[in-house]
């Protein structure tokens, strides 16, 4: 295998025995070596299931792949075959470097055991010894961020605590290439913007990524190529965003068979009664009463949370506010908010900065702003001791059905080269309730939409 190569697949095939009755397995064992001594050919008492036939692919070091597919398609028993918890039927897999696996929640675990014993089983079989577990424990504690329960056995540990340990030890074991395994989903947003800027880290430094996921949108945002499995076979391997488009296509295929054939399950409603007036005057009132909701949670500021800078200038407080100026803990997609920023200066600035970022679960920014721009030729400067309050007003858009977190930073200078002070990851998260769907990474409230239909030439 190339030194440039990180993991080989060659004709990798894996099948399972499935017994319909208990009493088959017996047979199965039995029956079949008496057949032969007595010259019979033998029977056999199981069904063949092939959970994964001939695949092949491999992947360069430093790359980021997505296996995508519908449940059942083999993804998992890939990975864990790729990480040697599953032996083969056929087919070979070679790997070049040390892996670290985030594979179905609690996997490598001992349920008996404390989370600290499970941390030091975990590492040790990821490959480091005993004071190289010493070392990093702390720092694995503090990702891991669940206190004092580290000393309690994991069979008591919510779904998101034990993913917040296993990842944590995955973060700290210096691997050469990461598997996951759609565990991510589990976390909460705090948490998983935390995983994510882990990945991001782990990309830029050449680390080598194996990545399952049904979230086509994290696929083509985080990965180089992606592979797509159907019944256990690869049936296209390419650029991320084809292979997304043909896993919805043949997703959107089995999902939508009418009467037999392949159709729309969406019926569109036309009332001869009602003009295009009156249809819009309906549509603007079904909005304004919230039919169309799209309602926001916001949880509020935490000036501890974990954030970078010189602490030369600190946030103080991160708030949004209605029109009037008061603190909300909620709001509706497409209503007017400011975003109030309140910072601390503990040095003169000569040209501050204050910006935002909203960010989804991956890490992606949906939109950012910040007051470069505005006052870039009359800075605001401020002295030693004084309080710089941004506000930024606009209307907060419509949002798919998750969690998003807000980051906002205070730096000096300008908008190409400047000092960073400090600077938030998550100073806000917003959880988004969406009662109607939203497609894209952001929702446009439509006033009106016409559909016109003419008739065929047949019909004339």
């Amino acid at each position: 295998m190339s030194d440039d190569i990180a993991i080989k697949v060659e004709g990798l095939s894996k099948c399972y025995q499935i017994y319909d009755q208990p009493r088959d397995r017996l047979k199965q064992f039995i029956l079949p070596r008496l057949q032969r001594l007595v010259g019979q050919t033998p029977k056999q008492y199981f069904r063949e299931f092939w959970a994964l036939k001939d695949v092949s692919f491999e992947v360069k070091k430093g790359e980021t792949v997505g296996i995508i597919g519908r449940n059942g398609s083999g993804k998992s028993t890939l990975l864990q075959m790729i990480c040697g918890t599953l032996n083969p039927t056929s087919g070979s897999i070679q790997t070049n470097g040390r892996i670290a696996a985030l594979l179905e929640l609690g996997s490598g675990f001992n349920p008996e055991f404390t989370g600290r014993e499970n941390v030091y089983l975990n590492a040790n079989v990821l490959g480091l010894n005993r004071s190289e577990i010493d070392q990093r424990f702390d720092e694995i504690l503090a990702f891991a961020e669940i206190g004092e329960f580290v000393d309690q056995p994991v069979k008591t540990y919510s779904s998101g605590m034990m993913v917040r340990l296993a990842f944590a030890v995955i973060a700290h074991v210096d691997a050469d290439i990461l598997v996951v395994d759609e565990a991510l989903a589990v976390g909460d947003a705090f948490f998983t913007q935390k995983c994510m800027r882990f990945i991001r880290h782990f990309q830029s430094n050449g680390g080598t990524l194996l990545f399952v996921s049904h979230d086509t949108g994290a696929v083509v945002n985080l990965c180089n190529k992606a592979i797509l499995l159907k019944q256990g076979q690869v049936i296209e391997e390419g650029l991320p965003k084809e292979v997304s488009e043909r896993y919805l296509t043949t997703l959107y295929e089995a999902n939508q068979v009418v009467d037999g054939r392949l159709g729309s399950k969406f019926n569109v409603s036309h009332s001869q009664e009602q003009s295009p007036a009156e249809d819009r005057d309906m549509r603007e009132a079904l909005f304004n009463a919230s039919i169309l909701r799209n309602d926001i949670e916001i949880f509020g500021f935490n000036p501890d949370l974990s954030g970078f800078g010189t602490g030369e200038a600190k946030v103080q407080s991160v708030r949004l506010l209605d029109k009037d100026g008061a603190s909300l803990s909620w709001v509706v997609g497409g209503e007017n908010v400011i975003l109030e920023v309140r910072c601390l200066a503990y040095k003169d600035l000569a040209c501050p900065i204050i910006g935002f970022q909203v960010k989804d679960r991956l890490g992606q920014t949906i939109f950012a702003d910040n007051t470069y721009l505005i006052y870039q030729h009359n800075p605001q400067t401020v002295n030693q001791g004084g309080e710089l309050v941004a506000r930024f007003e606009f209307r907060w858009p419509i949002l798919p059905t998750g969690d998003y977190s807000i980051a906002v930073a205070i730096a000096d200078g300008s908008q190409d080269s400047h000092v960073q002070h400090h600077w938030l990851h998550e100073a806000l998260i917003v959880r988004v309730h969406a009662s109607s769907t939203c497609f894209g990474l952001v929702g446009i409230p439509m006033k009106n939409i016409n559909l016109l239909a003419k008739s065929g030439v047949g019909n004339e």
